[in-house]
């Protein structure tokens, strides 16, 4: 194997998870054109906190949306913090979001109030924020401490928010649990040094 194949370059690396991020957020939006085709049949992978047969829907529940409104809100953070997570990798990223989606999604089934339906990519995105945020810090990398910086500087207060129980529809459970996957994620899959 040549040192190419090995290691990709920079441009590479910013190429592939370009593709993997617009590929991801133009899934989400076919799910709901699906979902609104089919009179929002696919709702029902969202997860109802604590019925034996919903934990089959951990997973998917990460990618449905209720209606166009809900996934545009989603689209542009999971984006651009997608695409800078897997900026360190794309096999990396894969692990650190199977974490949090599935932390989050669980979490979400055993907390979350009893016969409601959660559901969305925003404890994803609030995993990606918390991941971001403090793996530079945890690394030890200046980079990666700015990125956590610029991260916290432009949707910190919009985490915030989102975190207070206090809004009717929003699941704070669900955001506050993919945050703690996200700064886990940090800690679990920190960089070994050379």
């Amino acid at each position: 194997m040549t040192g190419r194949e090995l290691e990709w370059s920079h441009g590479d690396r910013a190429k592939a998870a370009a593709k993997l991020m617009v590929g991801w957020v133009a899934l989400l939006w076919l799910l709901e054109v699906v979902d609104v085709a089919s009179g929002h049949a696919l709702d029902g992978l969202g997860i109802t906190p604590r019925v034996p047969s919903e934990l089959v829907d951990v997973v998917p529940a990460a990618f449905i949306h209720f209606g166009f409104a809900h996934v545009a809100a989603n689209s542009v953070p999971l984006l651009v913090m997608g695409f800078l997570a897997a900026l360190g990798g794309l096999r990396r990223f894969a692990a650190v979001s199977a974490l949090i989606i599935v932390a989050d999604g669980l979490g979400v089934w055993l907390i979350a109030p009893a016969h409601t339906n959660t559901a969305g990519a925003s404890g994803l995105i609030f995993g990606l924020f918390g991941y971001l945020l403090v793996s530079g810090f945890v690394e030890r990398r200046p980079l990666g401490v700015l990125v956590g910086l610029l991260m916290a500087a432009v949707w910190g207060t919009s985490i915030l928010v989102g975190l207070a129980p206090t809004q009717t529809g929003v699941s704070w459970q669900g955001h506050l649990l993919g945050l703690v996957a996200g700064v886990a994620a940090a800690f679990l899959f920190k960089r070994r040094p050379a």
